[in-house]
C-alpha cells in the first residue's frame, strides 16, 4: 500500500474508487474513463491495423496469429449465435470483445502504480479502470439498445414492432395492455443487465484489489492469488457482453 500514512484504509479506498470529474450533476464527465476508454480503443485500433497490413499467407509471427485466434473465435460464435443477415454483427462483436477485454485487463495494473504517476503530476485522482465506472457500461448498453431498436424496427416495421410487443404473451386483445407493460419492463432489462453485470463484476474486483492494498507487507500472495483468478473473469464478462449483443441483435431481426 503506497498510500500516506495519513490515509485510513477506508480513505485509501474511497480516494482510489474517485474519478477525476469536471462539472456539476448530470453534466459531469469522468475524464479519467472517457480518457481511458478512447486510449485502449485507439490501441486496439492500432493494433489491428498494423496486423491487417502487415499479414502473411504463409507461417503468421505470434501477432498475426493471436489477432486471426480472436477474429475466428468471434466469427465463429457470430455464425452460431446470429441468425439473421447483417454484415455489421461480426465486425460489432468483434470491435465490443477487444475493446471491454482492453478496458477490463486494466484491473491487472497495480492499484497505486497508475495513480502515483498521475499524483507526480498533479492529478490527485486518477481511476485506470473505465468498466468500474457505470457510466461506461451503461453508455456500451445503451448503444446496443439503439441497435436492437433500430433493426427491430426496420426488419419488422413499425407495425411488426409494435405487434411484437403487445401481442405476446398472451393473444387475446383484452390482455394487450398486460403484454405491453411485460415485454417494455423486459426490453428495458437487456441494456440494464448488460450495464450492471459488466460494471459489477469488474467494481467487486476493484475494490477487492484495494481491500488487498491495505494489508501491506503481506498483500503480495493474496494480491497474486486475486490476480490469477483475474485471468478467468476478465475475459469472460468480455464475451458474456459480446454473446448477449449477439443474442439480442438476433432477436431483432427475427421477422415472424
Amino acid at each position: 500500500m503506497s498510500a500516506s500514512a495519513e490515509l485510513t484504509s477506508q480513505e485509501y479506498i474511497k480516494h482510489h474508487l474517485t474519478n477525476l470529474s469536471v462539472g456539476e450533476g448530470f453534466w459531469t464527465f469522468h475524464i479519467d474513463t472517457i480518457g481511458w476508454s478512447v486510449f485502449l480503443g485507439l490501441v486496439f485500433l492500432t493494433i489491428f491495423r498494423s496486423v491487417a497490413k502487415k499479414a502473411t499467407p504463409g507461417v503468421p509471427g505470434k501477432m498475426q496469429c493471436a489477432v486471426e485466434l480472436i477474429v475466428e473465435f468471434v466469427a465463429d460464435s457470430v455464425k452460431s449465435t446470429f441468425h439473421g443477415t447483417n454484415p455489421l454483427i461480426a465486425p460489432l462483436a468483434l470491435t465490443i470483445f477487444v475493446w471491454v477485454l482492453l478496458m477490463n485487463s486494466m484491473d491487472w495494473v497495480p492499484v497505486d502504480l497508475i495513480p502515483a504517476a498521475f499524483n507526480a503530476m498533479g492529478v490527485h485522482y486518477m481511476k485506470a479502470v473505465p468498466t468500474t465506472d457505470m457510466n461506461m457500461t451503461l453508455a456500451l448498453a445503451f448503444g446496443v439498445f439503439i441497435l436492437i431498436i433500430y433493426y427491430s424496427i426496420k426488419v419488422k416495421g413499425v407495425g411488426g414492432f409494435m405487434k411484437e410487443l403487445y401481442g405476446q404473451p398472451f393473444g387475446h386483445w383484452s390482455l394487450y395492455w398486460l403484454n405491453l407493460i411485460l415485454e417494455i419492463v423486459t426490453l428495458l432489462a437487456r441494456p440494464l443487465s448488460l450495464a450492471l453485470r459488466l460494471f459489477g463484476n469488474l467494481y467487486a474486483g476493484e475494490l477487492i484489489f484495494l481491500l488487498i492494498a491495505t494489508l501491506g507487507f503481506f498483500q503480495l500472495p493474496v494480491h497474486f492469488l486475486w490476480a490469477a483468478f483475474h485471468i478467468l473473469v476478465i475475459p469472460l464478462q468480455a464475451f458474456i457482453f459480446m454473446m448477449l449483443t449477439i443474442v439480442y441483435l438476433s432477436l431483432a431481426h427475427e421477422d415472424h
